[in-house]
């Protein structure tokens, strides 16, 4: 997940909760989301 952007990032875990895909992807997005530092941007967006 290192090549992707963090706005494509940020995408990537709203759709993916949209989509209803596996509670362990959305979790492994979560975490680079942290690890990025990002979680007040989902907070902010959600």
């Amino acid at each position: 997940m290192h090549k992707l952007s963090d706005e494509l990032l940020i995408k990537s875990y709203f759709k993916a909760i949209e989509l209803k895909l596996s509670k362990e992807f959305i979790r492994l997005i979560e975490s680079e989301i942290k690890r990025r530092s990002l979680t007040d941007r989902i907070k902010a967006t959600s």
